[in-house]
């Protein structure tokens, strides 16, 4: 049969809900029919997209290879029936998370000084390459490397590694600190959106235990709350202030890159170019 654009939604559904029903009350439909627009989907692909044999439904590979496929042709579709895509088309800057730290308003204001018939939307999207691969946005400032040979990056600046520390903990008594001295604390680390992984320490030094979360806010938490320790770069305590916290200088560890990445080949949004060339104005003012 002819596949139509609900048999993309319907598998995009379950897969961000995880079960059938939260699914298809999403969608407004009944269980079962969400059930047989899946296998009619399956069935013209030819491969399974969910595992159906645990509660929690699960993809497969296949499944998140297609996942990304289906949300960003989804997401050109919607743009192209926008009204509002008519008149002018707004420029979606994603970012995991801090943006471009210190740098993040002065950007904002100078592109609305010098650009104010194309919108720039700011968007934080909890993914390590904030939602770029599956076209929710046009333009991402992302941390650390960036392998995806699908997409084009431009660096910015590099950041310093901070550690991130309970503010009622001897590390915060400390003036630096050094990663040697964070593996007694379980590591928070942040699964989803972050760059800070065990490769920071030695195999045979690494912290005891980790804290595995989806989102800053997870983070800061389990930090604030004395459960663990976090490594992040010096834009976090510039945008993310709290009283149960500590940020201190991690010293011998290499500095991040920030980089401006966007989709390589057609359709790219035209004030790309613009966005890149202002942005390595306000990094090279400040």
């Amino acid at each position: 049969m002819t596949m139509e654009l609900r048999h993309l939604r319907a598998f995009l559904a379950i897969a961000e809900e995880g079960t059938i029903t939260r699914a298809a009350a999403r969608l407004h439909t009944g269980q079962p029919a969400l059930s047989r627009t899946l296998r009619q989907l399956e069935d013209h692909l030819g491969v399974r997209l969910i595992d159906r044999s645990t509660h929690h439904l699960e993809l497969t590979a296949e499944g998140r290879t297609f996942r990304d496929g289906a949300a960003a042709a989804l997401t050109a579709v919607d743009a192209a029936l926008d009204p509002s895509a008519l008149t002018a088309r707004s420029l979606r800057l994603g970012h995991p998370w801090a943006a471009l730290g210190d740098h993040t308003v002065p950007l904002l204001r100078r592109w609305d000084e010098t650009h104010p018939g194309t919108p720039l939307e700011l968007r934080r999207i909890d993914d390590r390459l904030a939602g770029l691969t599956r076209g929710t946005v046009d333009v991402a400032l992302l941390r650390g490397p960036v392998s995806e040979p699908a997409l084009v990056t431009v660096q910015l600046l590099t950041e310093q590694r901070v550690a991130v520390v309970p503010a009622g903990s001897d590390l915060a008594d400390r003036e630096a600190l050094t990663p040697a001295d964070l593996a007694a604390w379980p590591l928070a680390l942040n699964t989803v959106a972050g760059t800070t992984t065990l490769d920071l320490w030695p195999a045979d030094a690494r912290p005891r235990a980790t804290i595995e979360v989806a989102n800053t806010d997870e983070w800061l938490t389990a930090i604030a709350a004395g459960r663990a320790v976090g490594v992040s770069t010096s834009a976090t305590p510039r945008m993310h202030t709290h009283p149960a916290i500590a940020y201190r200088p991690l010293t011998g560890v290499p500095p991040v890159p920030v980089l401006l990445a966007w989709r390589d080949g057609p359709p790219a949004h035209p004030a790309i170019p613009d966005l890149v060339t202002l942005a390595q104005e306000v990094v090279a003012n400040r």
